[in-house]
């Protein structure tokens, strides 16, 4: 039977001016000194400074109740970023888990269930960027034409971030993890930062906030059902595996199933509105609030499987390694995307090399994805599977593709540029000179029954092919009423099939 403890008896207010953590943090040490039991949280606006989680405690906001994260100043700070000797890879809210709102670090069997809410009103939502001296690839491209001083505001000094709270949620070396119908609203950093967590299950989450949703970095077994996250400046739910734990670990044995993604204005998904007045993300490219597997990929990917989950007004589905980690055995089935802010697929296997000296690029090996369909996607990117010369993508089906541009475009001249270390977006190449598909450095691809079409003419070739060994096309339909090539291949072996304009 489980012992519930109510944290007003503990000396909880819960009148939103009082500073209410140190009740809670006393209910939560109350439950783990008898073993374990559960923190109960009643309606009530909760003000907060750092939660600190226990082994074996379940924290549980009913429904009315708010843990409101407070403004650090006279009335407190949240407590301070953990010294970490392995940050110098990965930028510094990766690097530390103690500077949150509500933290765990080294505990087993914890669980964080709603129906409330944990609203980040007092975090903050910037950060230093990694120390790595080489700083290749740490700004976006996009980002090229902003001054000194808004990159600046992008990178706050480290100092700056004493008694700073900015994750809302952030779990280190824990197992047998559960979060479930809590929403979270201005998450700060992270809504959610889990690193080296094993057994998580993630279900029924309802997040909008202003930078990354779901951060599961060096994460195995992990399962991310029927959650709901808005996140127009940065990633919904994303897979990382960063060196934050001084070590490459892989991010393996995920299942993310039953999601919607999306980039409406922060919070209006929480208030029901979907607003769309915003029109970019900081990095100046669109809306992101998708799914992606990257940037941080020291450790790389394995067995991950992503089905029936839905994009909106987001960016489109990102599998990436750039940092010496391999992407392997990725599944991903019936996917619907709609207003695709840049690429609807981004398949790249780059070589930034943030990492240690004479690491060597990774690779991306056994991709599938089928039955996805798209539509209204951004006219200037064509889907992209790219590789660097010598180390190519292998190994990609894609199967039951419909996706539908809004076209319009003139052709182009030029070659696409060659960026290994650049920070990996669809829009560091510019313009696509395809539509529908560009490929470069890639072996074994099939594309077995794809349409892709335009919605107004392009005056582009649907497809084009460089440096790739071994295209398998089969029942590819394209859809643009325009008298243009429908393939352009340069350097291509072993192109088998046909595509039918």
């Amino acid at each position: 039977m489980t012992t519930w403890i109510d944290i007003r008896d503990h000396g909880a207010v819960g009148d939103g001016v009082t500073i209410d953590s140190p009740a809670i943090n006393r209910a939560i040490q109350a439950a783990a000194a008898a073993g374990g039991g559960a923190v109960r949280v009643p309606a009530g606006v909760w003000l907060c400074f750092s939660v600190r989680l226990a082994s074996h405690v379940r924290l549980h906001l009913d429904a009315g109740a708010v843990i409101r994260a407070a403004v650090p100043g006279p009335m407190g700070a949240y407590d301070p970023p953990e010294p970490n000797p392995h940050d110098l890879y990965q930028d510094f809210g990766h690097s530390h888990w103690h500077n949150s709102l509500i933290w765990g670090d080294g505990l087993t069997d914890i669980a964080i269930t709603g129906p409330g809410l944990i609203d980040g009103h007092g975090l903050t939502s910037k950060g230093p960027g990694a120390k790595w001296a080489k700083r290749k690839g740490y700004f976006p491209e996009s980002m090229a034409g902003m001054s000194a001083a808004e990159l600046a505001a992008e990178d706050p000094e480290e100092a700056a971030m004493q008694g700073q709270g900015n994750k809302a949620i952030a779990l280190k070396h824990c197992t047998h993890v559960t979060l479930r119908d809590v929403t979270i609203a201005r998450g700060g950093h992270f809504a959610v930062l889990a690193t080296g967590v094993d057994h998580l299950t993630i279900n029924r989450l309802r997040i909008d906030t202003q930078r990354d949703g779901l951060d599961l970095d060096c994460v195995r077994h992990c399962m991310v059902s029927h959650c709901r996250i808005n996140t127009p400046n940065d990633d919904a739910i994303v897979l990382k595996s960063s060196l934050a734990l001084g070590e490459a670990r892989v991010t393996a044995h995920v299942r993310i199933h039953d999601c919607h993604v999306s980039g409406f204005d922060p919070g209006s998904m929480l208030d029901g509105r979907f607003r769309r007045t915003q029109d970019k993300a900081p990095d100046q490219d669109g809306m992101t609030g998708r799914i992606k597997l990257g940037t941080e990929s020291n450790g790389g990917f394995h067995d991950i499987e992503i089905t029936r989950c839905t994009f909106e007004r987001s960016r489109g589905l990102a599998l990436e390694t750039v940092d010496g980690g391999m992407l392997t055995d990725v599944r991903i089935s019936d996917i619907t995307m709609r207003e695709i802010t840049t690429a609807a697929l981004f398949i790249y296997a780059g070589a930034r090399l943030r990492a240690p000296d004479g690491t060597p690029p990774g690779g991306i090996r056994g991709v599938r994805i089928e039955r996805l369909r798209a539509t209204d996607v951004d006219p200037r990117f064509a889907s992209i599977i790219a590789g660097q010369a010598g180390y190519p993508v292998r190994d990609v089906v894609l199967s039951e593709i419909d996706i539908t541009y809004r076209g319009g475009r003139p052709a182009l001249d030029g070659p696409v540029p060659e960026k290994p270390d650049a920070y990996p977006e669809p829009s560091m190449f510019g313009p696509m000179p395809a539509w529908g598909l560009f490929m470069r450095h890639a072996a074994d691809v099939t594309i077995a029954g794809a349409t892709l079409s335009t919605a107004q003419p392009d005056g582009r070739p649907a497809l084009w092919l460089h440096d790739v060994a071994g295209a398998h096309f089969q029942d590819i339909r394209l859809r643009n009423n325009a008298m243009t090539l429908p393939l352009v291949c340069q350097d291509v072996r072993g192109l088998t099939g046909e595509v039918v304009p």
